[in-house]
């Protein structure tokens, strides 16, 4: 995967102790993973490189908001996403990105790129079933809530299928209640 360069960390020139980096991410960021899931997207990342002597402390935080379809409406609202996440870079003989946690460069690496970090963070920070506020406080006015209201069962239908049973049904329930 090509990297971007703003998103690489020289860390060899660092001295020993926390250094604090932002980063601005937009559209042109999400398109680059071609990840087309928000219709815009304005966050930032704050990131806290902590140096050590034989390994690095990376504590990432990220506060914005992104444009999204609602799963119920299909209406585009902005949804405010805020997200944590601390990856520990170590040294070793090879390349190992397999514990999510732990990042392991082979020695002598001079950089590290988070990018894809960031974007893991980001799309993380959403919500799994995304559903616009004004579904929620009832002011959304949509010709798919009206339909779904227009289609779903009513009260006094239910109630209708229930005292509409089967006898035999009926015999078998007194065996539930009969002790």
């Amino acid at each position: 995967m090509k990297h971007l360069k703003e998103f690489t960390i020289p860390f060899v020139g660092l001295k020993v102790g926390k250094h604090l980096f932002d980063f601005d991410i937009d559209n042109a960021f999400l398109e680059f993973f071609e990840y087309d899931d928000f219709n815009t997207a304005k966050a930032k990342v704050n990131l806290i490189l902590e140096k050590k002597s034989s390994f690095l402390e990376l504590n990432f935080k990220v506060e914005g908001v992104v444009n999204v379809n609602c799963d119920v409406t299909n209406e585009s609202f902005d949804q405010q996403i805020k997200n944590e996440f601390d990856l520990v870079v170590s040294f070793g003989e090879e390349y190992n990105d397999e514990n999510i946690d732990i990042l392991v460069l082979p020695h002598g690496e001079y950089e590290v790129n988070i990018q894809q970090y960031v974007y893991e963070l980001i799309v993380l920070a959403l919500p799994t079933k995304r559903v616009h506020p004004g579904i929620e406080d009832g002011t959304l006015e949509s010709e798919i809530l009206n339909k779904l209201e227009e289609l779903s069962p009513k009260l006094k239908d239910i109630k209708e299928e229930e005292e509409n049973t089967d006898p035999r049904w009926d015999s078998l329930k007194k065996l539930l209640t009969d002790k």
